[in-house]
């Protein structure tokens, strides 16, 4: 009697069991459906490129045959000479016109590009002393090229120095004085008055070691002295008095006038050079 209670009591359990396994799970709630991604993935972002660095200047290496400064600066002198002092106005205007890249181009277009000829850079208002010297009677020779050259160039080791600068000159026959390079107007009235251009150019020839002056000034004084004689029919220097500029000022603006004075600066350059470059 007893075992059979024990066995009905263990087919009871193991059924019991068996019922609860096979019991399914409650259906469970749909989950929140998440938005698809894209098939295909965004192309990457390319890193920007990084700027590439300048590349330096070689250095210039070998000898330094000739070193050349050009000082002329750009600026042009506005001259409207009269009948009397009073009605005669004078004016300095300041231009981009390039004068100095010009007249170091025409230098090394006479040298065939020579690398032993070698642009000499110098700081702003170097050649300031030279044109503005603060000695009034006595010349200081501090103030004069060599000195200045000298300064600018300690390291340099040229053999010789080419320095353009401009000057004043007298117009021929006058006592009137034109200033560097620039345009002039002279007469009374407007149909007497006539219009001309100037380069007062001037080329010095330095010594490297010494410094002294390498004289060449009376080496073309036949044609330069020609020349002069001749300003009134040259015409690289003729201007139409319709293009004198009214005021001073507006020079500054004149195309006609930046080639016309660009075209008598390098016409002055190409018939002067030859002499101070020749080998002795």
């Amino acid at each position: 009697m007893f075992r059979r209670l024990a066995a009905a009591a263990i087919l009871a359990s193991f059924l019991a069991g068996a019922g609860s396994a096979q019991t399914p799970s409650p259906p469970s709630t749909p989950a929140a459906t998440a938005p698809a991604k894209p098939a295909t993935k965004p192309a990457a972002k390319k890193p920007s490129p990084k700027p590439k660095a300048a590349k330096p200047q070689a250095a210039e290496t070998g000898p330094c045959r000739l070193g050349v400064m050009s000082a002329v600066v750009n600026r042009i002198a506005v001259h409207k000479f009269g009948l009397t002092v009073f009605e005669t106005e004078e004016g300095e205007v300041p231009v981009d016109w390039g004068l100095d890249d010009l007249i170091l181009d025409r230098i090394r277009a006479a040298t065939n590009a020579d690398p032993a000829v070698r642009r000499i850079a110098y700081p702003k208002g170097a050649f300031e002393p030279f044109y503005h010297p603060t000695a009034r009677f006595l010349p200081d020779p501090r103030e004069g090229l060599p000195a200045i050259v000298r300064g600018i160039t300690p390291n340099a080791g040229c053999e010789r120095y080419l320095v353009v600068t401009r000057f004043k000159g007298q117009l021929p026959s006058t006592n009137l004085t034109l200033d560097g390079i620039g345009v002039y107007s002279r007469g009374i009235g407007s149909l007497a008055r006539h219009a001309q251009l100037f380069a007062n150019i001037s080329i010095t020839l330095l010594d490297g070691k010494t410094y002294e002056r390498i004289d060449r000034r009376f080496a073309n004084f036949g044609a330069r002295l020609a020349k002069s004689f001749r300003l009134g029919e040259d015409d690289l220097t003729k201007l139409d008095n319709s293009l004198f500029p009214e005021p001073a000022a507006a020079a500054a603006n004149s195309s006609t006038l930046r080639e016309r004075i660009r075209t008598l600066v390098a016409a002055n350059m190409d018939q002067s050079l030859p002499v101070y470059l020749k080998e002795e």
